[in-house]
């Protein structure tokens, strides 16, 4: 029998992004107010429709792009002004998962410092970064301001992943690295397990965990003053990728 594409039911490809920044000292999630329907008005995660045009991975980047103005970082390069991890998360498939028609998602997970209020774009009409914690807790029924419905889709479902992606990742790779700058104190590192972990660290231990791998932490030369205090050393991320030992989280 001659294939005959007609004879299966049509069903279209999507990317959605899990941006993660540390803003204010806690982890955020950036969020979009959908303009149009399904869930018109309702919370999402940023993404769309994947083109006949393009891959997974230059969707992801494309959309990445008009959502917040990043650009993906080679790691191989050094990191520009703009740049941002991102790595494939998981897929999506339930039949039901989008009311329009069969969808699967490709959710990607993307990193990057502290980033600037953001800008809606595409079927999007606001944006705004929101706390992790916040958002998760909206779908457990907490209910505590105007914004709290919960998020469209599946999108709490893919938000948990990455944000638990993120929190396992930096027990024993450089993962942690892709929020901060290119050069950072390591009080500033310890920040970023704080604010992704969501507990306070022992400062002395910390040092000597992540500066014990070799090549985990490279000195850049200088030092800064701006948390306060005497100046503290610079360090960059170094070729080492994994930590050894691995940092585990506390228990909470």
């Amino acid at each position: 029998m001659p294939y005959d594409p007609s004879a299966f039911p049509p069903f279209a490809v999507t990317v959605d992004l899990v941006v993660l920044t540390v803003r204010r000292h806690a982890l955020c999630a950036l969020v979009v107010r959908r303009g149009e329907p399904p869930y018109q008005g309702r919370w999402a995660l940023p993404g769309g429709f994947v083109r006949a045009d393009e891959d997974l991975a230059g969707a992801a980047a494309r959309e990445l792009v008009e959502e917040t103005g990043l650009c993906v970082h080679d790691p191989g390069s050094p990191a520009p002004a703009n740049g941002a991890h991102l790595e494939q998360l998981a897929t999506y498939g339930d039949p039901k998962r989008d009311p329009r028609m069969r969808v699967v998602s490709v959710a990607h997970l993307a990193l990057s410092p502290d980033l600037p209020a953001p800008r809606a774009g595409g079927d999007a009409n606001s944006a705004r970064w929101a706390p992790v914690e916040s958002l998760l807790n909206q779908e457990n029924g907490a209910r505590d301001d105007e914004q709290a419905a919960p998020l469209a889709f599946d999108h709490a479902r893919i938000l948990a992943d990455g944000v638990e992606r993120a929190r396992s990742k930096i027990e024993y790779s450089s993962l942690a690295t892709a929020f901060c700058p290119p050069e950072f104190t390591v009080g500033e590192l310890r920040r970023v397990y704080e604010a992704v972990w969501g507990v306070a660290l022992d400062p002395r231990n910390f040092h000597r965990k992540v500066t014990g791998t070799p090549g985990f932490l490279v000195p850049s030369g200088g030092t800064t003053t701006r948390q306060g205090g005497r100046p503290a050393q610079l360090f960059r991320a170094g070729g080492a990728t994994l930590l050894n030992p691995p940092m585990l989280r506390p228990e909470i």
